[in-house]
């Protein structure tokens, strides 16, 4: 009888840890670098400065180490039940801090699958984190109360 009851719970256990292969787990997509759009691109103009780059671009995520004249932005989303998209931009500048040329790879003009739903996870970069609290507004000299005078006993 104790030979049965350890074929069973055996059998019972294998079952249990094998169902678990069957059952899909949940991936989501992972994108990362920098968000890349062809509007973002279309803005950028040979002549260009650095500062005015970054302004319509952002920071890159890779400068060349030796030479801060090239910049590369890239945007890379591995999707979960797909494959990965890659998009690269890359930008040189003349010696005089100057956008000279644009170079690009990859599909620019389709949209991507940025989630913004903000549920449960990490806070979004830039997020407020007091977001959640109530606002407390200080007072401008329109909405402050009138200064009530000083009494002094004599």
């Amino acid at each position: 009888m104790q030979k049965l009851t350890r074929i069973i719970t055996l059998s019972v256990a294998l079952t249990v840890v094998s169902g678990c292969s069957y059952v899909g787990v949940y991936k989501r997509d992972i994108p990362q670098g920098n968000l890349i759009t062809q509007e973002m691109v279309s803005q950028l103009q040979p002549g260009m400065t650095q500062e005015q780059v970054a302004y319509v671009m952002g920071r890159p995520l890779l400068e060349a180490p030796f030479d801060s004249r090239e910049w590369d932005y890239v945007y890379r989303i591995d999707k979960a039940y797909g494959d990965v998209e890659q998009r690269r931009v890359t930008l040189t500048f003349d010696d005089a801090s100057r956008l000279v040329n644009i170079e690009q790879e990859g599909d620019l003009s389709r949209d991507l699958p940025v989630s913004t739903d903000r549920g449960m996870g990490p806070a979004v970069e830039g997020a407020d984190p007091l977001d959640a609290l109530p606002s407390q507004r200080t007072p401008t000299p329109e909405t402050a109360p009138e200064p009530q005078p000083i009494i002094t006993g004599e």
